[in-house]
């Protein structure tokens, strides 16, 4: 490349993180022109992931919140909802899977209905649809864009949505199980953003008591249950609350690795009200076409993903 080529290259480059920072806050230049996201949030106080940007694809505000989707060097394509990374191609896989498979494969009769709270990108579709035995798949999503975006951008996860069994209500799902006739679901899964904006209303109580009314006898809800590292009071909380609504059940808290995420960790809440159950123990398993699809999940990391390091045990009363 001649010297002139690379100015006029340099040029280019420096004129589109121009552009770029200048529209999204949360990009920034560095002194070798370098555009780099920065994960920033009151959730994860002094502390921020780093990821290198290749381009930007898709920025637009949404009815309900900033949605931005760029190309990463290390990481594919992500997605982030209010500044906050949701979803990447190179690591997505483990929390799609986790919180979809610890409550399908923990239930003791297989689930025949289930229902995904938030989860717009698609991929806890994907893994639902692995279920041969799952009749009928919804999923109640508040913002219609973020399907539209997962389906330009990330194909691979939202293939779920192509699935015959989906149907799709666009709406806010605190609204949604109000509406829904008394153990309708054998599994309800909230794949939810962190507990601010949109997201803050499906960590109350209000809501887990419609979930709990929405589940059926033997049902199970898991719900996106935060990092150990970062959110101990929000996990005891969410503990506390869900002992509360599900009295006579039980309520146990798994967890994921995931680069991407703070932390690199994330936890899932599960509660059922049909007594006592193991959910460390997986009783129900995918066929091996189904399983040699799966990249992290495995009966015997289902068993792992409940022991969890001493100072978050004693956290919770375990």
């Amino acid at each position: 490349m001649s010297n002139e080529d690379e100015a006029s290259r340099l040029t280019k480059l420096k004129q589109t993180a121009a552009s770029s920072v200048a529209e999204i806050g949360s990009l920034s230049v560095n002194d070798k022109n370098e555009i780099w996201f920065a994960e920033l949030s009151e959730m994860w106080p002094g502390q921020a992931f780093t990821i290198q940007v290749k381009q930007v694809l898709f920025h637009e505000k949404s009815k309900y919140q900033d949605v931005l989707v760029f190309e990463s060097f290390e990481y594919g394509n992500v997605l982030v909802l209010d500044g906050v990374i949701q979803c990447t191609d190179r690591d997505e896989f483990s929390y799609q899977e986790m919180i979809t498979h610890l409550p399908l494969c923990s239930l003791r009769r297989q689930a025949r209905k289930v229902l995904v709270i938030g989860g717009g990108d698609g991929g806890v579709l994907r893994e639902i649809t692995r279920h041969e035995h799952v009749e009928t798949i919804e999923i109640c999503e508040l913002d219609e864009m973020v399907p539209r975006v997962a389906k330009e951008f990330f194909p691979k996860m939202a293939a779920g949505f192509d699935d015959p069994r989906v149907k799709c209500h666009f709406m806010d799902g605190f609204k949604f199980l109000a509406e829904v006739e008394p153990g309708t679901y054998d599994a309800i899964i909230v794949d939810s953003s962190d507990p601010v904006g949109p997201a803050a209303s499906l960590f109350q109580k209000p809501f887990f008591d419609l979930v709990h009314r929405a589940l059926s006898d033997e049902g199970v809800v898991c719900t996106q249950a935060e990092s150990i590292w970062l959110h101990l009071d929000i996990i005891r909380e969410l503990h506390s609350l869900c002992l509360e609504v599900f009295q006579g059940g039980t309520v146990s808290y798994a967890y994921c690795t995931i680069p991407t995420y703070p932390s690199g960790q994330i936890g899932f809440m599960m509660s059922t009200k049909a007594g006592k159950v193991d959910f460390s123990d997986p009783k129900q398993a995918l066929s091996d076409e189904s399983s040699a699809l799966l990249r992290y999940y495995s009966p015997e990391i289902h068993r792992a993903s409940f022991l969890l390091p001493r100072f978050a045990k004693d956290a919770l009363n375990l």
